[in-house]
């Protein structure tokens, strides 16, 4: 009787986060055999440890490269860089790097992913709407009050997880992606007040956003256990990117999926009847 081969795993870095669990769920369901990309993996991957890095992209075919915080931070390019040509040397034949849009320095880490060898897509996304209920939100949509080192009144079109994940198992599983740049957006621009608004009519009591200093900022956050030393380089790059650069949409989503990006609102009332928004304000942050 014949077996048929199965074919090698797909690594996926940041397997236990926001985004490396919903790809994760999406490739197996696919049938595609996937690596959980972790510290505490079966087979570890640590993007500080670079010992690790030869197991965890040994007989992998392709690769997710999702590292946090943000690809805009020091030093970020040149490790990026550093594992790109890792997993050539490894034979991994393709990459897929979640960027963000605006950020100059994830445009450095983007050209060395393009230039590391294997093929790549890079997707290049808006904010993530799970940003208020899965990462540094959390606790201020948990108390009421929205603080941001930015400016109300700028817009910015939030994109769902849940779609970056399709987008992303495609990228990794088709090749019409390949050395392609992919612009995600969700389908309409909101400003933070429109978002405070909307989140005050899913979950029945009043969100308000207010703009802040940086170090008002880190203050707030640390009330969740988040450091100054993450909360303030995220200030910075709020300052930078919050300027109105990003308030445009993007047809690349719906390119792809054959489907309309998922809408704001629709996330906040699904997200509203997990209960999240209303257990006590302690969160985990996960990239």
């Amino acid at each position: 009787m014949t077996t048929t081969p199965v074919p090698p795993p797909v690594l996926v870095t940041g397997g236990t986060g926001r985004t490396g669990t919903r790809l994760a769920r999406r490739l197996i369901d696919l049938g595609v055999p996937v690596r959980i990309g972790s510290r505490r993996a079966p087979v570890p991957f640590d993007w500080h440890d670079s010992s690790t890095w030869a197991p965890a992209l040994d007989g992998v075919r392709a690769a997710y490269l999702c590292y946090s915080p943000d690809l805009a931070f020091p030093g970020v390019p040149e490790l990026i860089a550093a594992l790109g040509e890792a997993a050539a040397r490894a034979g991994v034949q393709r990459v897929v790097l979640l960027s963000g849009r605006g950020e100059d320095g994830a445009r450095a880490t983007e050209d060395a992913v393009q230039a590391s060898g294997p093929a790549w897509t890079v997707l290049r996304c808006s904010w993530f709407a799970q940003n208020f209920s899965e990462h540094f939100l959390l606790g201020p949509v948990r108390r009421g009050r929205l603080l941001l080192p930015a400016d109300g009144d700028i817009a910015e079109p939030f994109l769902d997880l849940e779609d970056l994940a399709e987008v992303a198992a495609d990228a990794l599983t088709d090749e019409r992606h390949l050395n392609r740049l992919l612009e995600l957006t969700g389908p309409r621009l909101l400003t933070l007040h429109q978002v405070a608004a909307e989140l005050s009519t899913a979950t029945g009591r009043p969100i308000e956003f207010a703009p802040c200093t940086p170090q008002q900022f880190a203050t707030d956050l640390a009330q969740d256990g988040i450091p100054a030393q993450e909360a303030l380089p995220l200030a910075g790059l709020f300052t930078e990117i919050l300027d109105g650069r990003n308030a445009s949409l993007s047809t690349d989503l719906t390119r792809v999926l054959d489907r309309e990006p998922t809408d704001f609102t629709t996330y906040a009332t699904r997200t509203a009847a997990t209960g999240i928004w209303t257990t006590p304000a302690t969160q985990q942050v996960r990239p």
